[in-house]
């Protein structure tokens, strides 16, 4: 999945491509309609959730 990169925000990641919603719920991000969703970048939510961001990055370039 091209275009999504760690700096979007979850919010712009699924407006960008609605595909990349269950890979961030497989990956154990289940709250993306939260207001963190807004304005927390996917780096910053694997952070809080302990989710290797490469390993994740990877997932989503691959879908």
């Amino acid at each position: 999945m091209t275009g999504i990169t760690k700096e979007m925000t979850i919010g712009q990641a699924i407006a960008a491509n609605e595909a990349v919603v269950p890979i961030l719920l497989n990956a154990g991000m289940h709250c993306l309609g939260c207001p963190s969703a807004q304005g927390e970048s996917i780096e910053e939510a694997a952070m809080v959730h302990g989710i290797n961001i490469d390993e994740l990055m990877k997932a989503i370039e691959e879908a």
